[in-house]
């Protein structure tokens, strides 16, 4: 069973290198952790969209005078103008002489932020192969690099395809470090607060992994930043003057025909547009909201740890206290992972329910088909000389007690016997004889069954049976009693009617006694019987073969634990039992009181 546990949790563990369970961590992840939160009122979304592109014609039209222009505005009052301006659109190479100067001239305020792009791929670097390399770096042209900050929107999607990492920095050939737009944003929105004396922002770097990606708790689902404010507007002054005062403005594609939107984690559903992504950034940066994600190598640790004491309690604990350490290992789970998120930290979610899951399952089923299998087991060992309600009782013993060998058990044991049956089957065909046999037996058999005895066996015309086993019994004895005087009571019934059929009649003798025996499955692997030996069992028989017609004997044990109950004759030592000593007393059974 330890080298079964091992296997099962070492199985486990390896399955998280699988792809559709990580991409699966992910979802129902992002489903726990991003609890959205308030956007705030600092970050303004100027959005390319339709109304913009109805005023001004195609975007594929459009030159760099458009977005000067609306910059040249934004900026026009010092007293109104915003913090920072961020152009989500890419204005790389030269175009129209004008065009170009015109836009680097109303950017050289000095509050704008333009977008640069990296592409990457494989690349041999310093003798080894690099995947992530930077093949192409496409930064603003010359006039606009330096007269606006320049800042990367790369967004790299998991293999998902869902967007939940933000690229914080990269490292381009030339050596120089490029971070992101949101950072740059950030940073002359932090200047900007500590200029004006309102407030200081201390800014932490995001927590990125080696190739500079972290982990991007969002604030809002698509459409959740500020109103509405679409580029047409800043050009037809729907707004007043001071709204932008102060703020963060992005300006960026916000139409599907643009193709700048992406499924993230905030909502698998509905995708998200560029300028959304890099507020979320912003605002994760403002306020400090980073979460670090755990290495996955000591969560596999814990997950094989968890496991594997998991397998031993579901495999040898009953089902409900197995459900119970399910249930609780994880919920429990979850609730930490909650915590930890909370606290920054982010943790593979499924991992440990779905493994935990899987396991108490399997070992659930496992168990039924095993305790099915035993149960048969029991029925085919049982069913043919012990009553219905004690395979019933027997179910919820310990099964092992049915392989060979015995216990020793207190057991009140009944023998049965026809008189004269060996002088009537000379006078009888042997069909006759064989029928009176089988109404007798079966006479006996439902005597022993309803009073809740164990048949043990039928020896020619002999029935033995016995109470107190394979599992303890109440009143035990007086079962056996009550046995013996529903025996003498049928015996009336069918010796009137072999009267009148054979032209015979039957009658027994019984006797009861009480003691410790032997009880077990005793013969060999191949051939056992489930049976009752020792002293006991032999004094009954004695009992019964000394019994005349129609007489219940018993022995003084009987009386004794009977005592009160039932009213009896003692006969003294006056009849002599084969192995008994002189002084043995027996006693005639008259009635139960």
């Amino acid at each position: 069973m330890a080298a079964a546990g091992i296997f099962a949790a070492a199985a486990f563990v390896l399955c998280t290198w699988l792809p559709i369970l990580q991409n699966a961590d992910s979802y129902l992840s992002d489903l726990l952790y991003q609890r959205l939160a308030d956007t705030g009122d600092e970050i303004i979304l100027v959005q390319i969209d339709e109304a913009a592109i109805d005023l001004l014609g195609p975007y594929s039209g459009w030159d760099r005078n458009v977005i000067a222009t609306a910059v040249e505005i934004l900026n026009e009052d010092p007293e109104t103008a915003p913090a920072v301006i961020g152009l989500d659109i890419l204005y790389t190479g030269a175009s129209d002489p004008d065009a170009d100067a015109h836009l680097a001239e109303a950017c050289a305020n000095g509050n704008v932020v333009a977008a640069s792009a990296a592409e990457f791929g494989s690349a041999v670097e310093n003798g080894s192969l690099n995947p992530f390399a930077v093949l192409q770096y496409e930064e603003p042209y010359d006039q606009l690099k330096q007269s606006a900050d320049t800042g990367h929107i790369n967004a790299m999607l998991d293999g998902d395809g869902i967007l939940r990492h933000a690229l914080f920095e990269f490292v381009v050939p030339d050596g120089r470090n490029i971070r992101s737009m949101p950072w740059r944003i950030a940073e002359k929105y932090a200047e900007y607060r500590a200029n004006a004396g309102t407030e200081i922002l201390s800014l932490g770097e995001p927590p990125a992994d080696s190739r500079g990606f972290w982990y991007l708790p969002y604030a809002g689902r698509p459409g959740a930043f500020s109103v509405p404010v679409s580029l047409a507007d800043i050009f037809t002054g729907t707004f007043p003057e001071d709204f932008f005062a102060g703020r963060i403005v992005l300006i960026g594609p916000y139409t599907v025909g643009l193709q700048d939107s992406y499924f993230t984690a905030a909502d698998h559903a509905e995708a998200m547009y560029g300028i959304e992504v890099q507020a979320n950034q912003i605002r994760a940066i403002l306020n400090g909201n980073y979460k670090k994600e755990l290495h996955g190598g000591p969560q596999k640790l814990l997950l094989f740890l968890l496991l594997l004491p998991s397998f031993f309690c579901f495999y040898t604990m009953r089902f409900r206290r197995s459900t119970l350490i399910w249930a609780a290992l994880s919920a429990g789970w979850i609730l930490l992972c909650l915590f930890m998120y909370r606290s920054g930290y982010v943790l593979h979610l499924i991992w440990i329910p779905l493994f935990v899951t899987i396991l108490y399952i399997s070992c659930v089923a496992y168990n039924y088909l095993r305790a099915a299998a035993e149960r048969r087991r029991i029925e085919n060992t049982f069913s043919r000389y012990v009553d219905p309600e004690i395979i019933s009782d027997l179910m919820k013993e310990d099964s092992e007690s049915l392989g060979l060998g015995g216990r020793l058990m207190r057991v009140a044991v009944l023998f049965v016997d026809i008189r004269g049956f060996t002088s009537m089957s000379e006078l009888l065909s042997p069909e006759e004889v064989v029928e009176i046999l089988n109404r007798y037996l079966t006479l006996t058999s439902e005597c022993i069954f309803r009073n809740h005895g164990t048949l043990d066996k039928f020896v020619g015309d002999c029935t033995m049976a016995f109470w107190g086993a394979p599992i303890p019994q109440e009143d035990y004895c007086m079962k056996a009693v009550r046995c013996a005087f529903d025996m003498v009571e049928g015996s009336r019934a069918l010796s009137q009617e072999l009267l009148e059929r054979f032209g015979r009649t039957v009658s027994f003798g019984i006797g009861v006694n009480v003691g410790d025996a032997v009880i077990g499955n005793i013969g060999s692997p191949k051939r056992m019987d489930y049976t009752a030996i020792g002293d006991t069992v032999n004094t009954a028989s004695r009992l019964e073969s000394n019994a005349p017609a129609g007489t219940i004997y018993i022995s003084r044990a009987v009386a004794d634990e009977l005592k009160g109950r039932i009213r009896c004759t003692s006969l003294g030592d006056t009849i002599k039992l084969k192995g008994k000593k002189d002084g043995f007393e027996v006693l005639k059974l008259e009635e139960i009181l």
